[in-house]
């Protein structure tokens, strides 16, 4: 009895002793589980692409590009979730005022040669007189061309049907015309056909037979609220305006109306701005400038 006694101690110690040393090992292995776990992404080698960082790209561009670029710029920033761009839209000459004042603009597309001149450093003396220096040197380019078009209110109430008939009505003060501010280019080829006419512009404002706007969309506006008899305008704005276009300007009468784009040396953004033109140039932006009458510049 005392034999099987001290067997039964013997192996109740053996199995205390078994149960001690295996308590470690599990213990060991349920530690090394969890840093197992938490490396799935080191073995599969795939990391997350971090998000582009937001950029605000600010374009200051001639009020008659107003449409076409409001739409060109949506499907940009489709394409391009991280821009947001911020449009300033306004007679070339306020927009170049603003942006030699110190205003902050990533890009400037003008309606004239004259006000992006006067911003290029590599521009005559004779343009840029106070040698302003705000184009980035290789971005500027002549991006598009409009034309410059006499429309009329719906009726034509005074029966105008070309630039001659405008000519005759002013001569006589028998119309009252609509155009835009000598500072502004639709305004300053304006003036070159009324002295292609032989017409001075001062006589005939002397006399009520002209009234201005200070953009191109103010001069749209008179004729369409029929508060003038006709105006001038480009195409583009007569073709979003629904107005009726009797006559088309020739080179002769007040040369190629050609837009000039560029990036401007004070952007912060220059990679996204420069990214926005080329983009403008693409097929789609393309056929968005088509669609309301300009056409690519040459």
């Amino acid at each position: 009895m005392k034999r099987l006694l001290a067997i039964l101690l013997a192996l109740t110690l053996v199995l205390s002793m078994a149960a001690c040393a295996s308590a470690p090992a599990k213990a060991e292995e349920n530690t090394d589980a969890p840093a197992a776990d938490a490396r799935p992404e080191e073995k599969s080698g795939e990391k997350e692409t971090p998000a582009a960082e937001p950029v605000e790209l600010i374009v200051f561009a001639a009020a008659s590009m107003t449409e076409t670029l409001t739409e060109i710029g949506s499907k940009f920033m489709e394409q391009n979730p991280n821009v947001t761009i911020q449009f300033n839209f306004d007679s070339s000459g306020t927009l170049k005022a603003q942006i030699q004042n110190g205003a902050e603009c990533d890009v400037f597309i003008s309606a004239g040669q004259k006000q992006m001149n006067q911003l290029d450093k590599n521009a005559s003396a004779e343009v840029n007189t106070e040698g302003l220096d705000f184009v980035l040197e290789g971005t500027r380019f002549n991006i598009l061309e409009n034309k410059v078009t006499l429309v009329v209110p719906d009726g034509n109430p005074k029966g105008i049907e070309s630039f001659d008939d405008m000519a005759a009505g002013l001569k006589d003060g028998t119309i009252l015309l609509g155009m835009g501010n000598s500072d502004v280019p639709v305004g300053q080829y304006t003036q070159k056909i009324l002295k292609y006419y032989e017409l001075d512009e001062e006589t005939l404002a002397a006399a009520g037979c002209l009234t201005y706007g200070t953009n191109v969309k103010e001069v749209t506006t008179q004729v369409s609220e029929a508060t003038v008899d006709c105006g001038i305008i480009y195409c583009t704005d007569a073709f979003s305006a629904g107005l009726t276009i009797v006559d088309y300007a020739t080179a002769e009468m007040c040369g190629q109306v050609i837009y000039p784009a560029a990036v401007l040396n004070v952007s912060k953004n220059v990679e996204t701005a420069q990214a926005f033109l080329d983009f403008c140039r693409t097929p789609e932006a393309t056929a968005v400038f088509e669609s309301v009458g300009f056409s690519a510049a040459e």
